[in-house]
């Protein structure tokens, strides 16, 4: 979702400590499409801040997921953070089109109090809070960091604000809070429990449009941008956590996945280097393949500008092509499949009746990035399965059409692929993956030790430690976790095993 959030090897097998957790499948709400797409389109306007500053960092942080790609299902993924003193949970969207973390206030004005996604809504209530205070205008982030054509400062409360607004008229104010964020990390040899840290975030106060709907209510946006005021450049710039994120997105099932602070390793990863100075995470993308072949597409047309490009965006459901790009793909995939399956227009989308397997039919099609990167989608990377009519299986393109502007690709893409962030390093990384398993996750520091995947030596008073650590933020998922320390390695890197939330069989 684009935002304008406004920025200020041993012969005996170590211990393997086991914890299992079990996370009940979201309720299947039968939303229709059209409002996935209405809601992409909604938050696409919205423009970035400027880049952050880079660095490196010292712990793992990781972060429990739910939802699903699935625009039919749910069509977004969320975790849960914790906010205040004493803490409460709350649901918000991963989003990496936007930089702030926000979330709902208790004094929200018309905003839905329920959620068709099976979730109890919350508020932030700053009174509540013991360790929170609202950013003024004359605090010195307002005024330096923040201070955008979406910001604004009410003179009669004192309060740094924010304004996004739409086309429509949707949209969302509120002002900056600063209270504490807290979190589960690995650091070197040390395991901490809910450390915590002060973080500058949204309250929102007033919403419209589609954000006012129940279907997909949530508690707020987790904005993991490259500015200054995201939650990664806060804690990256406190020496908690690298500067680099990665994510995994379980697209079958119910969905779910993985979510960390830190860099999955995993050896097919392939890099794509960023594009310099954009606020998104702009990537360049150079042609599009379709079983090896490439379409007849003008290069130009993806070239990164003020208003054009190709951004990865978490936010956003489907994928959206330029039509320059978007037409040649559709007439190259319904060529290439009429005689196994049946072309039809389906309000207004390019629809196949399939009665076969989608492998059997349908072609692998291939974006080719800067620096060789390939992101290979399955056809199920491109296709919404959307009903059966006539006996057989009814599955759309799942790309939609812009007229001109920026390509995003979007969950439908991004889904079953480890993708990592490497803000440090200004690259983006993926990988196909099945994110029902475990990964390994790392992050260099100064020290002399090596924390290898997985496994731990622990006595059992430590072993209570670990298994606290291990609690995500109010979420049971599957995880597997250990590590074990080889101090004769030169360098160090904590690499945790993880598993992401698994939904009920």
């Amino acid at each position: 979702m684009l935002s304008a959030a406004a920025s200020p090897s041993s012969a005996t097998p170590p211990a393997v400590l086991p914890l299992h957790r079990y996370s009940p499948p979201l309720p299947r709400t039968h939303l229709d499409l059209d409002s996935s797409l209405a809601r992409d389109r909604l938050r696409h306007p919205r423009l970035l801040q400027d880049v952050g500053r880079t660095g490196t960092g010292a712990g793992v942080v990781d972060f429990s997921v739910q939802g699903s790609a699935d625009p039919l299902l749910v069509g977004l993924y969320f975790t849960k953070v914790k906010l205040g003193s004493p803490p409460k949970e709350f649901n918000v969207q991963i989003d990496t089109g936007s930089d702030i973390l926000w979330v709902t206030c208790s004094s929200c004005t018309d905003c839905p109090q329920s959620s068709g996604l099976g979730m109890q809504l919350n508020f932030f209530d700053s009174a509540s809070s013991s360790s929170a205070y609202a950013v003024s205008c004359t605090d010195p982030l307002c005024a330096s960091e923040i201070r955008t054509a979406a910001t604004e400062c009410s003179t009669e409360g004192n309060q740094c604000s924010y304004s996004f607004h739409y086309g429509d008229g949707s949209g969302t104010s509120g002002y900056y809070m600063s209270d504490m964020f807290y979190f589960d990390i690995a650091f070197g040899e040390s395991l901490i429990t809910n450390p915590s840290a002060p973080v500058v975030f949204g309250c929102s106060t007033y919403q419209t449009g589609d954000l006012m709907k129940s279907d997909k209510a949530i508690d707020g946006i987790f904005g993991f941008g490259q500015g200054d005021l995201s939650v990664i450049s806060q804690l990256s710039a406190r020496g908690l956590t690298p500067k680099v994120f990665s994510h995994c997105l379980k697209g079958d099932g119910s969905g779910g996945g993985i979510m960390v602070l830190g860099e999955i390793l995993e050896p097919n990863i392939v890099y794509s280097p960023l594009v310099p100075s954009q606020s998104h995470y702009n990537l360049n993308l150079q042609s599009i393949s379709i079983n090896g072949q490439q379409l007849p597409i003008d290069p130009s047309i993806f070239s990164t500008s003020t208003n054009q490009g190709t951004i990865i965006d978490s936010g956003t459901t489907l994928t959206y092509l330029v039509q320059d790009a978007f037409d040649p793909f559709v007439d190259a995939i319904t060529s290439m499949v009429s005689q196994s399956a049946s072309p039809i227009i389906s309000r207004g989308k390019q629809c196949f009746l399939v009665s076969k397997s989608l492998p059997e039919i349908f072609p692998t099609v291939s974006f080719n990035f800067d620096g060789g990167a390939i992101l290979s989608l399955k056809p199920e990377e491109y296709l919404i399965h959307v009903g059966y009519t006539q006996g057989s299986a009814l599955w759309c393109i799942g790309f939609e059409k812009v007229q001109e502007g920026v390509t995003i690709l979007g969950d439908l893409v991004l889904k079953d692929k480890i993708f990592v962030y490497d803000i440090a390093r200004q690259r983006i990384g993926w990988a196909p993956y099945d994110c029902s398993m475990a990964v390994n996750v790392s992050v260099t520091s100064s020290k002399d030790e090596f924390i290898n995947a997985g496994r731990l030596r622990v006595s059992s008073s430590s072993r209570d430690m670990v298994l606290r650590l291990l609690l995500p933020v109010g979420l049971m998922a599957f995880f597997l976790v250990g590590i074990q320390i080889n101090p004769k390695a030169k360098s160090q890197k904590t690499n945790r095993q993880l598993f992401p939330t698994a939904a009920a069989s």
